[in-house]
């Protein structure tokens, strides 16, 4: 399958998780679309990069290493997105990255995730969390950078701060969420 073949079979993918995960099963099963996919997620104004991108998160939630030969195409894109229905699965996929990454148990993703690419995941979901987006992107930010926290220093009182000024416009989604963060900061 070429990219613009995929791309237009990503035109048939619509919000119901059916459809979704038809979509990344086809996508398991023929691990060479990734990066076609990444292409088609990274193409910010497109409407059909977010169909792009809820396909990466079912595929990064069933297998996460298939994303690992692209972390540099992901971590770089992620900063170019900006609409709500692309960034709320990337965020995802980056908290599933570095929950990964921050097992106790050795893995895959400890040998593959490299200082750059915390570092851009570091500044997408700060982004995220300050930026105007839905609050699911910023529950899966909260709890990515809650983690990287315990990596970076820095980190803990700038969420802190953040959660804190944010807190009182926030809905009760992202109170609930900011409310169990801050807990465990303090």
């Amino acid at each position: 399958m070429t990219q613009t073949e995929l791309y237009n079979a990503l035109d048939y993918v619509n919000h119901s998780r059916e459809k979704r995960l038809k979509m990344a099963n086809l996508v398991l099963e023929k691990p060479n679309l990734i990066k076609p996919l990444f292409a088609i997620a990274f193409t910010a104004d497109d409407p059909i990069s977010s169909k792009a991108c809820w396909v990466m998160e079912f595929a990064a939630t069933h297998k996460l290493a298939y994303i690992y030969p692209y972390l540099n195409e992901f971590t770089l894109g992620i900063g170019k997105l900006h609409l709500d229905s692309s960034v709320r699965p990337v965020a995802k996929i980056c908290e599933h990255l570095i929950t990964a990454y921050f097992s106790r148990t050795k893995n895959e993703a400890q040998r593959q995730i490299k200082e750059k690419h915390l570092e851009r995941i570091t500044t997408a979901c700060f982004d995220w969390l300050i930026g105007d987006h839905k609050v699911a992107a910023k529950a899966y930010s909260m709890t990515a950078l809650y983690l990287l926290g315990k990596k970076y220093s820095w980190i803990h009182p700038e969420l802190q701060m953040v959660l804190e000024q944010n807190y009182a416009q926030g809905s009760a989604a992202y109170k609930a969420r900011a409310r169990r963060t801050l807990a465990k900061l303090k």
